[in-house]
């Protein structure tokens, strides 16, 4: 990836960095840590166990994906953490970027493969790329804490010197997920893209209403 520009500090319409909701989250996650690595390890925490992690939420309107509105919530899938943190990180000082790539998941349930088809492909799984240090490190907030021990894993830990993306094994040393292709980086989330890969992915049972089933991923 290229060295930061102005934009990468600059809001988009999803990555609103200078929205009162996001303005705030960012300063009450970071009060007292100077340091951008500090604040960044502080950001990246709160966005990944302060919303849990849940694949049912993919909706069409794109307000739901702006990260004001994020800020508010206390569930999301990758996508709307992704873009949270992006804009986190943005209001904190820190440039930011939102990273795309098609994860194969290895770890999945009946309700969550029904939804997608049958498919076991992630496309469009979000993270964040954080400019630290002279460099981009990556990371994904998506799964909480409290969700990585339901599958027998750690939870992605970040500490701002390392990419923290999924990892590729899980407790017991089986296959959890694989990184099949880089979607690159982008200013602003591509969310015309993103939907019209799930629908032919995915088809329209990924935007049904969740249904009332309970699984691992239920909170």
């Amino acid at each position: 990836m290229s060295v930061p520009t102005g934009s990468d500090l600059e809001p988009g319409w999803f990555t609103d960095s200078d929205a009162p909701a996001v303005r705030a989250f960012a300063e009450r996650v970071t009060v007292g840590r100077g340091d951008p690595v500090e604040r960044a390890v502080a950001l990246f925490d709160a966005v990944r166990d302060g919303i849990w992690y849940d694949p049912f939420g993919v909706v069409t309107d794109p307000g739901d994906y702006r990260a004001s509105r994020v800020a508010e919530r206390t569930a999301a899938w990758c996508v709307p953490k992704a873009v949270l943190l992006t804009a986190a990180a943005r209001a904190a000082g820190i440039p930011a970027r939102l990273g795309f790539a098609d994860v194969r998941n290895h770890l999945n349930t009946p309700r969550l493969r029904a939804r997608m088809g049958g498919a076991d492909l992630f496309a469009w799984h979000g993270y964040s790329a954080l400019w630290l240090d002279g460099r981009w490190v990556k990371a994904t907030p998506a799964f909480n804490a409290e969700l990585c021990a339901r599958f027998g894993v750690e939870p992605i830990a970040f500490d701002g010197t390392a990419d923290a993306l999924m990892h590729e094994f899980d407790g017991s040393g089986a296959r959890y997920m694989s990184y099949e292709h880089d979607r690159g980086t982008f200013h602003d989330l591509p969310l015309d893209d993103v939907l019209a890969t799930f629908r032919e992915l995915y088809g329209e049972s990924m935007f049904a209403t969740p249904s009332t089933g309970r699984d691992a991923f239920t909170r």
